[in-house]
């Protein structure tokens, strides 16, 4: 895994302490495993980073941090995969994840287009409330199960290639001893 790469893009915890503006999160600090970079911290990482993403709710970033820390999860991981719902991706995502829901349910296809306003939100979100939640946490569910599941697959597969390389370059030097 790129882990070196992610240990230079991501701030450390003591850069994070410093900043008067993050003092609420103190707490994230008790647990050095909420930082490190190993097979369980970023799979599980993964999986709520892609779960909260899936949520259509406000404060997904918050909903992440609170989650990965009480399943020991990398954080800034976590945290990070949320923007795959950002303002460019929410209409289509959701959209999607209505129809799931709608069809999970067999419920009439109202449709909808959405427009991130209070208006919007107050007068369609009461209609399509109960197809948009469905479709989202399943999609959320699955979504987030096979994030967990190809991270520890990939981690497992480049720890075993590194060992068949060093095995390799071990023989290697032992024929050329020889």
């Amino acid at each position: 895994m790129p882990k070196k790469l992610l240990k230079k893009l991501f701030p450390s915890p003591e850069q994070i302490q410093q900043n008067e503006s993050l003092r609420l999160l103190k707490p994230l600090f008790s647990k050095p495993n909420l930082w490190h970079l190993n097979r369980r911290s970023v799979a599980r990482a993964f999986m709520v980073g892609l779960f909260a993403a899936f949520l259509p709710l406000p404060f997904q970033m918050a909903i992440a941090a609170a989650i990965a820390f009480y399943a020991n999860a990398n954080v800034p991981i976590s945290v990070g995969l949320v923007w795959i719902s950002n303002p460019i991706t929410i209409p289509p995502l959701f959209y999607s994840t209505y129809r799931l829901g709608v069809w999970m349910l067999d419920a009439p296809d109202r449709g909808f287009s959405i427009e991130l306003s209070l208006d919007w939100l107050l007068t369609e979100l009461g209609q399509i409330w109960q197809p948009l939640w469905v479709g989202s946490l399943t999609a959320g569910l699955i979504l987030s199960a096979c994030g967990f599941l190809l991270v520890r697959a990939a981690w497992r597969w480049h720890v075993i290639s590194n060992w068949q390389r060093r095995r390799l370059n071990r023989q290697r030097l032992h024929q050329n001893d020889d």
